[in-house]
């Protein structure tokens, strides 16, 4: 009791001050149905205040109170997935104003694990040029240490005039030994898939990004690989990530005739199927799916549509289990959360989201250390073109 008496009116209103967004941040979650239990929350916000009030009359310097929340708030929103952040009032502006991200890009989609993460190089990008692989850990982006950065900010950081340059602090494995890799950003091609005859009767499809208009160029690449004498199929979405949930869907309906495709579960609707709906499965050719760590997102509900249908079999490595998405919220004080508001679910309302897809048939890529070159063999494809001559044969 001695001890609150100490606390001065100037302090209570610091407190306030500080803990005004925080109080929003609970209350955000009161309206996605996340909020704690009333008495469990309560008591949380008045430790929250008690940290708050020791800070401010205990600390041996005069605390930066700024700093001190910012990074509360960073840590509230990093505490629940790599890809939930908090935002600054500077950065929900910037995205408020519609105002379209630079042209330039490097080709890298990040997730967060302690620093920022690659899930992915996309191919022929300025990234994967220089060696760039799933699993890199960046540890800087420029002079900025991406410690306390969230992959959406990272993200973002990454963008910039075509031509410019932006040099990336990277480990793979071996903290102690980083490389600076210095990166020029390039516009990325309009092209996402492409497709060559595998084997005689084997059409291989490979599709590096995924948007809208991916659908689209798959239809185009499998009519054209048909022409050439395909029976069969391959589709690679090894490192295929990020992407527009939706491109997915639109690809799996080219493949999958009716049916579930996916299950989506929120908070405010609960789980909502989605059908693959008339007209569905325009692409009738048996398939065999390449997957690994790099593939999520878009391509990982693709690769979950045609799985659980019993379409494709997939071949490779465990896929990444990213397959949520995010929404801005803005708070009163200007500043906001991108928060994860939505995840999928396989079609059988399995879990998807952070579990990801077992291959039927598992085949390691090769490890590659930084500076050497790439194996030309391909272990996951050749163990796919067996796979097909074994179901051929039988």
């Amino acid at each position: 009791m001695a001890e609150k008496a100490l606390m001065s009116s100037g302090t209570r209103r610091l407190v306030l001050w500080i803990s005004a967004p925080v109080v929003a941040f609970v209350l955000v979650g009161g309206l996605l149905g996340q909020t704690l239990p009333r008495d469990t929350t309560y008591q949380q916000l008045k430790i929250f205040e008690d940290v708050v009030r020791l800070i401010s009359t205990n600390y041996v310097d005069t605390a930066d109170m700024d700093r001190v929340m910012g990074g509360a708030m960073i840590g509230l929103a990093d505490s629940l997935d790599p890809d939930s952040a908090y935002l600054s009032a500077d950065e929900v502006k910037r995205i408020e104003s519609g105002a379209p991200l630079p042209a330039g890009d490097v080709g890298l989609d990040l997730t967060r694990q302690y620093y920022l993460r690659v899930v992915a190089a996309r191919d022929g990008s300025p990234a994967a040029r220089a060696g760039l692989r799933t699993g890199d850990y960046v540890r800087a982006i420029g002079d900025r240490p991406t410690r306390y950065m969230s992959a959406f900010e990272g993200m973002r950081a990454l963008r910039g005039v075509p031509g410019s340059t932006i040099s990336l602090t990277v480990f793979r494995g071996n903290a102690i030994d980083p490389r600076v890799i210095e990166l020029t950003r390039e516009v990325p091609p309009a092209a996402e898939v492409t497709s060559r005859m595998a084997a005689t009767d084997i059409g291989y499809v490979r599709v590096a990004a995924v948007s809208a208009r991916t659908a689209s160029q798959v239809a185009a690449e499998v009519a054209n690989l048909r022409k050439q004498g395909a029976a069969t199929l391959i589709v690679d979405v090894r490192r295929t990530s990020g992407g527009v949930l939706a491109g997915g869907l639109d690809m799996a309906r080219l493949f999958v005739t009716g049916g579930a495709l996916a299950v989506r579960e929120s908070q405010g609707a609960g789980r909502e199927t989605i059908d693959a709906g008339p007209g569905a499965g325009a692409i009738a050719l048996p398939t065999l799916l390449l997957v690994d760590t790099g593939t999520s997102g878009a391509a990982e509900v693709f690769a979950s549509a045609l799985a659980g249908n019993g379409r494709a079999e997939l071949v490779g490595e465990q896929t990444l289990g990213r397959t949520a998405e995010q929404r801005l919220i803005r708070l009163p004080d200007g500043s906001g959360l991108w928060l994860t508001t939505a995840r999928y679910l396989t079609p059988a309302g399995e879990p998807l989201h952070e579990k990801g897809l077992q291959p039927t048939v598992a085949v390691d890529q090769p490890l590659v250390d930084f500076g050497q070159t790439p194996p030309t063999a391909d272990p996951v494809l050749d163990a796919a073109i067996e796979r097909l001559a074994l179901r051929k044969a039988a």
